[in-house]
């Protein structure tokens, strides 16, 4: 790699041309066009054209380029502006990837790069942290005199749960209990499901059988109620504008179907809220569809209305017998 004093015309054109640049450029963009090639084309780059050749061409123009710089100033640039033409290896290292940070080998320097990235991240969050509370707490008389009463409800809350559980105590003590029917009997596991936590669930069935039933199973509840109060409500609409529709008619199915729509995006906000809470994840369920509820509701409709045509056919045709039926038993009496 090693430079002669001399160097054709045609070998500083193809340098120029490798570097991407016009001859008469200044010396900022040679090494900015070099620097960017480099990461380009540098073996240790997580480029897709890395290529080693490549690189050396790169750097055997960016020497000959420097050198025909050198060699076109008009003045004597003196010692410093000397060494600013002198080809410098550059740590390409610092310019590739990974910021700057690790050294070694491209994989250790990624992992050190992770362990760096997870560092800072850590950080950010403590400090972000750091001035919310800041913020929170920021020399208010206010804030400060409702967290002492906050403080206050919570050791009155603490108290009184201490004396109730001394009052159970006290009255087990006494035997004020012994008259239970289920004295001195173990609990019975109500599931032997392997997926399900046993404590939780015998807890929630205790509850439930004394009349308190946890958040999450008033809402199911509540989630079911509501959406089949809307089928039912959606199918008597149906119904009351008939068949055909006049334009009139399908202008206000129209209405009831976005106050539909607009019914179940609201459930489906309780739905939401319903599998925030629930404990089981198998218990978790999926939104409603607006497009599938008003398809089932019509199939519905359409149901209805033939149910109610084959009875109205099955009457009409009873009371055809019932009018005949006295002059085929005429007929039967006058033959016997």
């Amino acid at each position: 790699r090693m430079l002669s004093d001399y160097k054709p015309k045609n070998n500083v054109q193809n340098s120029y041309k490798i570097l991407d640049l016009e001859e008469g450029c200044s010396l900022d963009e040679v090494r900015n066009s070099y620097h960017n090639l480099a990461k380009k084309y540098h073996p240790d780059s997580s480029s897709g054209v890395a290529d080693s050749k490549a690189f050396i061409r790169v750097e055997e123009a960016y020497r000959v380029v420097l050198s025909d710089l050198a060699a076109k100033q008009k003045s004597d640039p003196g010692e410093e502006e000397e060494d600013q033409f002198k080809p410098k290896s550059l740590q390409h290292r610092h310019y590739l990837s990974f910021e700057g940070v690790g050294i070694g080998t491209p994989s250790q320097r990624e992992k050190q790069y992770m362990q760096f990235r997870v560092d800072r991240a850590t950080e950010q969050v403590l400090e972000y942290r750091q001035q919310r509370l800041e913020s929170r707490y920021a020399g208010s008389d206010l804030s400060r005199a409702k967290d002492v009463r906050e403080s206050k409800k919570v050791k009155i809350t603490q108290a009184v749960e201490r004396l109730v559980e001394d009052l159970i105590q006290e009255s087990m003590a006494k035997g004020d209990f012994d008259n239970l029917s289920g004295k001195g009997k173990p609990l019975q596991k109500f599931s032997d499901s392997p997926h399900i936590d046993p404590m939780t669930h015998n807890l929630n069935r205790i509850l439930i059988d004394n009349g308190y039933q946890p958040e999450w199973i008033l809402l199911q509840k509540e989630i079911r109620e509501t959406i089949e109060r809307l089928r039912k409500s959606i199918v008597a609409s149906r119904r009351k504008l008939g068949e055909p529709m006049t334009p009139s008619e399908q202008k206000q199915w129209g209405r009831i179907c976005e106050q539909f729509a607009e019914d179940i995006r609201k459930l489906n906000k309780r739905v939401d809220d319903f599998n925030l809470v629930v404990p089981i994840l198998s218990r978790q369920m999926v939104h409603f569809s607006t497009d599938k509820e008003i398809r089932r509701a019509r199939k519905t409709y359409e149901a209805v209305v033939e149910k109610v045509s084959d009875s109205d056919t099955k009457e009409n045709e009873g009371k055809e017998s019932k009018r005949f039926g006295w002059r085929s038993s005429l007929l039967k009496w006058l033959k016997l």
